[in-house]
């Protein structure tokens, strides 16, 4: 049985699953689910952490084309704040793999835990955007995406130096933060902002 090039004989149809932002003060957490086909590699693969800003918005395009699948799903901070970040996460996760257009046999997670009400079984892989091609795939998808959102947040907002530090609690968002007070976009159920309320 062969559908979309992907053989079955040769081995399962496996999703990988990422997310990005889980430590920043504002903003969605996102995720990306990613089914890659091996009969079109893409190279270059690894944890977007370890890439060029450069280098994943080259990667972006490449894997959107050459893969069976990709999703890109998100938990906005309104989300974040009534269901803590954890769960948030778990969210994004499953919403990122239930998009998907072909539902795939196994979903790889990135970490320690696997989101509930997948469409199909599931794996925690620690450190798996090092290990796993399509967890890969899946991060750089999730990190481009979320990189973007800032840099709109930073055309919006030119005060904060979003396009800098992306959200995350740097000495300058939160010098920013104290002076300017935080936006509709931060999470109020995380301390530094909290705080501020």
């Amino acid at each position: 049985m062969e559908t979309l090039g992907f053989d079955f004989s040769a081995g399962r149809l496996v999703a990988g699953v990422d997310e990005v932002g889980r430590g920043p003060l504002i903003g969605n957490v996102v995720a990306a689910a990613v089914i890659l086909d091996p009969a079109r590699p893409v190279d270059g693969l690894t944890d977007s952490k370890k890439l060029s800003e450069k280098k994943r918005e080259q990667l972006f395009p490449l894997i959107q084309e050459r893969a069976l699948a990709w999703s890109i799903a998100w938990a906005t901070p309104a989300e974040i704040d009534e269901l803590n970040i954890l769960h948030a996460t778990m969210l994004a996760m499953q919403r990122a793999v239930t998009q998907l257009s072909v539902v795939p046999e196994l979903a790889l997670i990135d970490g320690n835990r696997c989101p509930p009400g997948l469409p199909c079984a599931s794996e925690a892989i620690i450190k798996g955007d090092l290990k796993e091609p399509a967890i890969s795939a899946a991060s750089i998808l999730a990190k481009v995406y979320r990189d973007r959102e800032m840099a709109e947040l930073d055309q919006r907002y030119p005060d904060y130096g979003f396009a800098r530090h992306k959200g995350y609690p740097t000495a300058l968002h939160m010098e920013r933060l104290r002076l300017l007070g935080p936006l509709p976009e931060h999470r109020r159920s995380f301390r530094p902002v909290a705080e501020l309320l």
